[in-house]
């Protein structure tokens, strides 16, 4: 499998025709055999969880470390770029991308609906109790706090130091250069990055699924519309043509702007639920919520539920670290593309602090107002909605408050403009990987791509609905775990080059 670029569309010929040859495959499959793929999807997902769970929670728990080690090493100050680059976007523009690009879709969705989940039925003990509701944050913190975006710097560390600072092309692959030189060209990096191309699509395919689940609850609530499959279809084929139009309008003109948008639209929301509902209360519990997560992460690290059923884990904390996994080429290769010229502990603790800080500040806020009315009893009747129908958590919630048909259609759109953004920043980075690190590849691929996540995120939903989704992100996620291992050890050995050649260059010249 040899690398050949056309030079008039600097397509990387191998990855782009395999990686579309199979998700073409995949499509057919999925939409063909409807059936047949929703228990082989099943099938797949519970090999996975019951064989392989230990290998996703050691993996994530190693990623994290190993971040850690970068930011707070002597390696921690080598520049993203030369020595004297100036980093390309503002703070606010910079975080508002990695927040609309990377945990957007997920957070509206789970925002209500994870904390209530665990509150009604816990992995163990008994349920709709105040530990439970503790517990229930404590878990959904867990799930969406740093050891997620872990897996999403380990990879865009790579990229942004390879690419930058060495030179290389803007690929997964390049990440492997310390240990197999000019065979990242060749068919190994072609192979790497496909995986990187299939893991980036079935991670935001799983995103958009999710997201328009809930557009379609939401237009359900206020206008009547059917909650189904067709339904969903049309929707995804609606919203991933707004995507198109993004992609078609560049990173600056597009993704930026939108991420802007929806930044204000977030915080507006957020800022809504926090006065609108019991302020000190929330307040006081974002508080108390933090102090649990950082006295428990180190066992919930590890924490398996080896003498409990394995059910749970699946449906929850190891579909979520495959889901980081997966989504990591994605989230990764974009943050590096818009870091250039950080320093490796301002990347590190950056990207590490400042998203997951507001996820936690959204999550106590939306899963804590639902907890306070189960807990007291309002009859708000959140914990039914989500046993009974997920998606529309939020919006049952979004009934107990003022203005609640306003804030439900703002809440549509902020879902959309995650969903477009999603699209829009998945289609760009597949582009690149496909392109040999190109960034001006023509447009017609990146249409190509966001077209292809509407399709797969199609089949998936009719093919098994919120399980396929689950499936898809941990199946494609289980062979890019193995390459982010040799990531590691490719990263650690090029900053320690980049760190000790200059010293040995003093010595000889000494």
């Amino acid at each position: 499998m040899d690398n050949f670029e056309d030079p008039k569309t600097s397509m990387n010929r191998p990855v782009f025709v395999i990686s579309a040859l199979l998700i073409v495959c995949f499509s057919i499959y999925g939409s063909a055999f409807n059936e047949h793929a929703s228990a082989s999807f099943l099938s797949v997902q519970k090999f996975l969880v019951g064989n392989f769970g230990w290998f996703y929670m050691g993996v994530v728990a190693l990623f994290f470390l190993f971040i850690l080690y970068m930011a707070f090493s002597r390696y921690g100050s080598i520049r993203l770029g030369p020595d004297d680059s100036e980093p390309d976007y503002s703070y606010f523009t910079w975080i508002a991308m990695l927040f609309s690009a990377g945990i957007g879709v997920g957070l509206m969705f789970f925002g209500v609906a994870e904390p209530i989940t665990h509150f009604a039925k816990p992995p163990v003990g008994e349920g709709g109790t105040v530990e439970a509701a503790e517990k229930a944050m404590l878990i959904t913190y867990f799930h969406w706090g740093m050891q997620a975006w872990g897996t999403y710097i380990l990879v865009g560390l790579a990229l942004a130091y390879f690419a930058f600072r060495r030179g290389l092309p803007l690929t997964v692959s390049s990440a492997l250069y310390p240990l197999i030189g000019e065979k990242i060209y060749g068919g190994i990096g072609n192979t790497v990055n496909v995986l990187a191309v299939l893991g980036t699509m079935f991670g935001i395919a799983t995103s958009l699924g999710l997201g328009v689940m809930q557009v379609n609850a939401g237009l359900n609530y206020l206008f009547g519309l059917e909650v189904s499959g067709l339904n969903q279809v049309l929707l995804i084929g609606m919203i991933t043509l707004i995507a198109t139009m993004s992609v078609v309008a560049g990173l600056n003109s597009g993704i930026k702007r939108l991420s802007q948008v929806n930044a204000v639209l977030a915080v507006f929301l957020l800022l809504f639920i926090l006065f609108a509902g019991p302020t000190a209360l929330l307040l006081n519990s974002f508080v108390q919520n933090l102090g649990n997560y950082l006295s428990n992460m180190v066992s919930l690290s590890f924490h398996m539920y080896a003498y409990e059923s394995t059910e749970w884990m699946g449906g929850w904390t190891l579909f979520y670290w495959a889901w980081w996994i997966s989504w990591s080429p994605f989230v990764g290769m974009f943050i590096a593309r818009v870091s250039r010229g950080r320093t490796i502990r301002e990347f590190v603790v950056s990207v590490l602090l400042m998203p997951v800080g507001f996820t936690f500040i959204w999550l106590s806020v939306f899963g804590n107002s639902a907890l306070f009315l189960e807990l007291n009893g309002a009859g708000a009747g959140i914990s039914d909605a989500v046993v009974n129908d997920m998606p529309t958590a939020l919006f049952v919630l979004l009934e107990q408050f003022p203005w609640t048909s306003f804030i439900a259609v703002l809440s549509i759109i902020l879902i959309v403009i995650f969903f477009v953004t999603s699209s829009d920043s998945g289609s760009l980075v597949i582009d690149i990987i496909t392109s040999g690190g190109n960034e001006r590849a023509p447009v017609w691929r990146r249409v190509f791509w966001a077209l292809s996540q509407g399709v797969v995120a199609s089949v998936l939903l009719l093919a098994g609905g919120l399980s396929a989704l689950q499936t898809a992100s941990i199946s494609s996620a289980f062979p890019f775990a193995f390459v982010m291992l040799f990531i590691c050890f490719g990263l650690l050995k090029g900053v320690k080059h980049d760190r000790d050649e200059p010293y040995e260059r003093a010595q000889k010249n000494s």
